[in-house]
């Protein structure tokens, strides 16, 4: 066979040609060895933007990926394992809770969570919101963990699909990243190296999502599941609103004091529905169920039973955390200063802008604006009032959680401008679009 050369695959690539499954994964072995330089890795990957690629080369990419580094293996461990992924956005408490939930109903979860670059930290900022609770586990201790609880979230590790991790930091500095087939390898090269049988996708669609149009987030559901079981492993999609934020908080203890208050049976509804809705889909696609009905009948019992809430608290307990403050939120993490944003007239809302409340919230300092930047664990945004509430003028419409008090000005004015109030009510907004297939 002939040598293989960089800039062929790029030209190729460039004209619109396809590559091999043997040339995607020359390629990527030597961009991870340093053999293949960042500029000729650019290059190609703009190519891909400009050409995309064919549901084979995505396939190739993403095996290419997982095969990177190590992979976690949980066959030695009983039942089976699932695991979701979202495309994220506002108020995303969705893992604190389905984690534990599915824990409760007799599966393996095993989530490796990370750190956020945005309005509002990851699920590792928001866990780690809890005093002492460890995210960065050995090998070991995630398998000890798994095997006694059924449950485990814990930060990436470096050996873990080091491709996407390359890429990505590449993709976001080339202007490389709007692209389906580079987005589905490296979610689906990170779920598949995580060793679940079953995994569900929660695509966000809307103002406050990655993938603001429903024919975009489709494609991309559709690519997922679609490399995603060619790959081997069962795939189901959602794709899920987020118009608004989901819940009432956005912030990292804020977000847990939420999660906290739906495993123990309240807390807002958008978000129950959503994590039902997704734990649904592991209980038939694991087999667990028959149906969406029974699925949802059984995942609501365990969260009214408090089984799903007893299981956070044990997953708490074995990382190292306080499980006083879980069962006392007060104990949490909390902003220095908290101030109202009220309503300039009255009428009903109409509009509440997932990306203005997502924005605040970083602006206070939920979240992080360069890379390694502490985040602020009280601040953020609660949500006093929703699509479809009344409201009269002068009524608390959210709360600025103040982490960072120079940006609270800015901040203000930012989520004042997130509602929009109509004179009259509109219609309930949708919760689950779509599902694929």
């Amino acid at each position: 066979m002939a040598t293989m050369r960089a800039v062929d695959l790029i030209e190729r690539k460039r004209d619109g040609g396809e590559l091999s499954s043997e040339e995607i994964r020359w390629l990527l072995d030597g961009y991870v060895k340093g053999d293949v330089p960042d500029y000729q890795m650019a290059a190609w990957l703009m190519a891909v933007c400009v050409r995309g690629m064919s549901e084979g080369e995505t396939v190739a990419l993403t095996r290419a990926m997982v095969e990177s580094g190590g992979q976690i293996d949980l066959s030695s461990l009983p039942g089976r394992k699932v695991d979701k992924h979202s495309t994220g956005g506002g108020g995303d408490t969705v893992t604190l809770v389905l984690v534990p939930l599915m824990a409760a109903a007799g599966l393996v979860c095993v989530k490796m969570s990370g750190r956020s670059l945005g309005h509002t930290g990851g699920t590792i900022d928001k866990l780690e919101a809890i005093p002492g609770l460890r995210t960065e586990l050995t090998m070991a201790e995630l398998l000890s963990q798994a095997d006694r609880l059924g449950c485990v979230v814990a930060d990436h590790t470096s050996e873990l699909v080091p491709a996407d991790r390359l890429l990505y930091e590449l993709r976001d500095v080339t202007g490389t990243v709007p692209s389906i087939p580079l987005i589905a390898g490296s979610i689906l090269s990170k779920k598949l190296a995580g060793g679940a049988d079953a995994i569900v996708l929660d695509v966000k669609c809307g103002d406050g999502a990655f993938m603001r149009r429903h024919e975009d987030a489709r494609e991309l559901a559709r690519t997922l599941v679609s490399v995603g079981n060619r790959l081997g492993k069962m795939f189901s999609a959602l794709i899920t609103s987020m118009e608004q934020p989901l819940g009432r908080m956005a912030g990292n203890a804020l977000e847990v004091r939420q999660a906290i208050d739906v495993l123990t049976g309240a807390g807002p509804g958008d978000l129950r529905e959503v994590v039902l809705a997704l734990g649904g889909e592991l209980l038939v696609l694991s087999g667990e169920a028959r149906s969406a009905d029974e699925a949802r009948e059984r995942l609501v019992s365990l969260l009214e039973g408090q089984e799903a809430w007893n299981k956070f608290r044990s997953l708490v307990v074995a990382q190292g955390g306080d499980v006083e403050a879980v069962d006392n939120p007060e104990l949490l993490p909390r902003a220095m200063r908290v101030v109202e944003v009220r309503a300039e007239r009255g009428g009903y809302v109409e509009k509440l802008a997932a990306r203005a409340v997502g924005q605040a919230a970083g602006m206070v300092g939920a979240g992080r604006e360069v890379k390694g930047q502490a985040v602020d664990l009280g601040a953020g945004v609660e949500l006093l009032a929703k699509v479809g509430d009344e409201v009269v003028r002068g009524q608390p419409l959210a709360r600025l959680h103040i982490g960072r008090p120079d940006r609270y000005e800015e901040a203000h004015a930012v989520l004042e401008g997130a509602f929009r109030i109509a004179s009259e009510r509109p219609g309930p907004p949708a919760l689950v679009i779509e599902r694929l297939p």
